[in-house]
């Protein structure tokens, strides 16, 4: 799996299960080998997510402080007006991200919405930024109307295992969401797809999110690693209150983030939802161990984020520099 080795598809849940299974420090050599040989070893893709539409969505997410089926106390909004939105990503630019992501809390997005949505990607596009959506399922029609906008990247998470999907939403099934990312990927988008852990489930589940991702017919561009934030009135917050040690570790994140690297050297690999509750070490192991973007700024989508000042203050520490959009152009243009 280091360098010129292909890139692999095929890999079973053992061999997941046995990366899993090495001692932390063999595993985090490992993956700090396999990305370098792939990405710049001390660079790291900045990134800002806007929530366009907040609240009111009708899947029953047990994660998910917008579901109409939680009692968060959330207020429903509606879509953002498109000037908005681009003040918003001039903003992101103007803090040094790089890519800017907008997600809207829909099932999926009605005909109706398409031409604001299509305006925000445009506009974007014009900043010199990477744009990417998450807007719930797509028709094969609306995934092409996105390509024809230029939208580089569309988000859809697989959220966890096969296995445990059920138990966390039943409102949208796992193979509805991989049909989404086929229209993606039909209609020339590049994937943002990862999950959640320390949802209470098992490292067995762990290895089949990982196993799901890294076996499907091309590996995410993008995957996002989510740490659960647990929130007071959806079901996994109010269940996780009670049983505080069903709650991730840092060691198995680290590890999650370190498998997800190996198993596919070429994605950017991205702390997303949770990292506001890392230790500074537990934010450097994941660098270490193959995580090369973030989310910054102080929110992310309704939930609380570590924020550009304290980012900046991380990434001096450690000697990290935040990517380019231009020298990430030229990664893919490697690909």
């Amino acid at each position: 799996m280091i360098e010129g080795s292909p890139v692999r598809t095929d890999w079973t849940r053992g061999e997941i299960a046995a990366l899993f299974d090495l001692p932390f420090t063999e595993l985090l050599f490992r993956a700090a080998q396999v990305h370098r040989a792939n990405h710049a070893a001390n660079e790291v893709q900045m990134s800002t997510l806007l929530s366009i539409k907040t609240g009111g969505c009708p899947e029953d997410c047990g994660y998910c402080s917008q579901s109409v089926h939680s009692e968060s106390g959330l207020k429903a909004t509606k879509l953002m007006d498109v000037r908005a939105v681009l003040q918003s990503a001039a903003q992101a630019k103007d803090n040094g991200s790089s890519r800017f992501c907008m997600g809207a809390a829909w099932r999926n997005p009605k005909d109706r919405d398409m031409p604001a949505i299509i305006q925000m990607v445009q506009g974007v596009r014009q900043m010199g930024m990477e744009t990417c959506m998450t807007l719930g399922m797509l028709t094969p029609t609306q995934a092409q109307m996105l390509a024809e906008a230029g939208l580089d990247y569309y988000n859809h998470n697989i959220d966890t295992s096969p296995e445990r999907y059920g138990d966390v939403i039943t409102t949208r099934t796992f193979e509805e969401r991989l049909d989404t990312l086929e229209h993606v990927r039909d209609a020339g988008i590049n994937v943002c797809c990862g999950g959640i852990v320390g949802m209470g489930e098992t490292r067995e589940d762990r290895v089949g999110f990982i196993h799901a991702l890294a076996t499907l017919p091309r590996h995410p561009e993008s995957v996002p690693v989510n740490a659960l934030v647990p929130v007071k009135g959806t079901v996994l917050g109010d269940m996780l209150a009670d049983t505080p040690l069903a709650k991730i570790d840092d060691i198995e994140f680290v590890r999650t983030v370190a498998v997800a690297r190996i198993t596919m050297p070429e994605s950017m690999v991205r702390l997303s939802a949770g990292r506001e509750s890392m230790s500074d070490a537990a934010q450097a192991l994941c660098f270490l161990a193959g995580a090369n973007s973030i989310f910054t700024g102080d929110k992310l989508l309704t939930a609380g984020n570590a924020g550009d000042d304290k980012d900046a203050a991380l990434f001096a520490r450690l000697g990290l520099t935040p990517m380019a959009a231009e020298r990430k152009t030229e990664l893919q243009a490697a690909e």
